[in-house]
């Protein structure tokens, strides 16, 4: 049913939804730490923030609903105390983070105003946009998305060829796993279950006598094309990162890394460019964000056209008020939240894409609960609350890398599913 050109602009959309703040800043700064290991931790670095974030919008075309689907074989309570902390998190951290970002490197170069006036401003226009959520696809698929990644393959483009081809040495200890724990913090799991919700929705507004199958089709090859886009522009950012070693010193930060290889590849008027980036980058996931959160609140009250307008609000006032904090800050907060709910997030994910025949309610229940058991250590790690000398987890296999719930959970998936009884044919 549908052509090329809706599954290109639904791609789009997709996109832009996801790349936002994390997705620009983190990538050079990673690259410019692992030296001549940048192709290792681009491969970890995929891993969480390209593969299980596009796993996540496949499980959404198979399910079709929304995120209470992705834990209701857990238990109905679970997923919606689940879904009420993920949406929690994401319009508590990313979402405000995002006016954040905009406001250091997009406003504050140029102009020097109040954070208060940036977020104010930068959140009115999330609202408006939320508020006319049936046009979403449109202007995302469109208007924005080109325009992010043109300016994006310029930058890359123009700064792969600036520099000489080496590398310096690298300073990160892991670089695999490093490159899967910084991709945490682009927070695209936690996204493909939010955003995967409002491209379902939007397309349900848009398509409405689409059948199940052209819907899913669509999402599918969408998710797909995606992915491939966000992989290519990460791998191009953190090689652009490892190439300019010598341009920057150990102590740079993130968003001085991104503006130094903006200005090196476009010259004074790369941080224009840089600046209408980060704005657009940045504002696409607010929207994708606040407009979930506010379809999740509304659902949960017969999908009340006032309730979705309050929340749509309430979470941009939020965000003014958190969008006060500097980006660093911002991060370091949301590195507790993060240990503790991205493997649940990526196991939910995972569970809902395997065949059903491998993911029963047993299977569900089994997993979940060694992944939330496993997690703990990780959380408390990130709080200070073990410490390297006294961590009595230790023995827990890949636990110093912050990872100690990964192979609990696959050991227990495939113990549940050797145990459990076979199905009557």
């Amino acid at each position: 049913m549908f052509k090329k050109k809706e599954t290109l602009v639904t791609a789009f959309a997709l996109f832009s939804l996801f790349f936002g703040a994390g997705n620009l800043i983190l990538p050079p700064l990673l690259g410019f730490n692992s030296g001549s290991q940048w192709l290792i931790v681009t491969i970890g670095f995929g891993l969480s923030a390209v593969a299980i974030p596009v796993l996540g919008i496949l499980a959404h075309a198979k399910l079709q609903g929304t995120l209470i689907d992705f834990g209701n074989k857990v238990s109905p309570i679970f997923s919606l105390v689940y879904a009420f902390f993920i949406y929690a998190i994401a319009i508590a951290l990313p979402s405000p983070r995002t006016a954040s970002v905009t406001h250091e490197m997009a406003i504050q170069p140029y102009w020097d105003i109040s954070s208060w006036y940036t977020s104010s401003i930068y959140f009115g226009l999330v609202l408006l946009f939320a508020l006319n959520r049936s046009k979403i696809l449109n202007i995302l698929g469109k208007v924005l998305t080109p325009a992010i990644i043109i300016i994006l393959l310029l930058i890359i483009g123009i700064t792969v060829f600036s520099f000489p081809f080496d590398f310096g040495s690298t300073i990160i200890a892991s670089p695999f796993t490093n490159g899967i724990l910084e991709g945490y913090q682009t927070f695209d799991a936690i996204g493909a279950v939010v955003v995967g919700g409002v491209i379902i929705i939007s397309i349900n507004l848009k398509y409405v006598h689409a059948s199940y199958d052209d819907k899913k089709t669509l999402i599918r090859n969408a998710a797909w094309f995606a992915g491939l886009a966000l992989f290519l522009i990460y791998t191009g950012l953190i090689l652009s990162g490892a190439l300019s070693h010598t341009a920057f010193n150990e102590e740079t930060t993130r968003t001085e890394i991104l503006s130094g290889l903006a200005k090196q590849s476009l010259g004074n008027i790369g941080n224009l460019f840089l600046s209408i980036l980060v704005g657009l980058a940045c504002f696409t996931t607010a929207v994708g964000i606040v407009t979930g959160t506010a379809d999740f609140v509304a659902s949960r009250l017969n999908n009340s056209k006032s309730v979705y307008t309050l929340t749509a609000i309430l979470g941009s006032v939020l965000g003014v008020l958190v969008g006060q904090f500097n980006v660093a800050y911002i991060i370091a907060v949301a590195i507790p939240s993060l240990m503790f709910i991205y493997p649940i997030t990526i196991i939910l994910i995972l569970l809902n894409v395997v065949p059903e025949k491998y993911a029963s309610p047993l299977v569900f229940k089994a997993v979940t609960a060694a992944t939330i058991l496993f997690s703990i250590p990780d959380f408390l790690g990130s709080i200070g609350a073990l410490s390297a000398n006294t961590n009595a987890f230790s023995w827990i296999p890949l636990q110093q890398y912050s990872l100690g719930w990964v192979l609990p959970a696959l050991v227990v998936f495939i113990l549940t599913n050797l145990l459990k009884k076979p199905s009557k044919v």
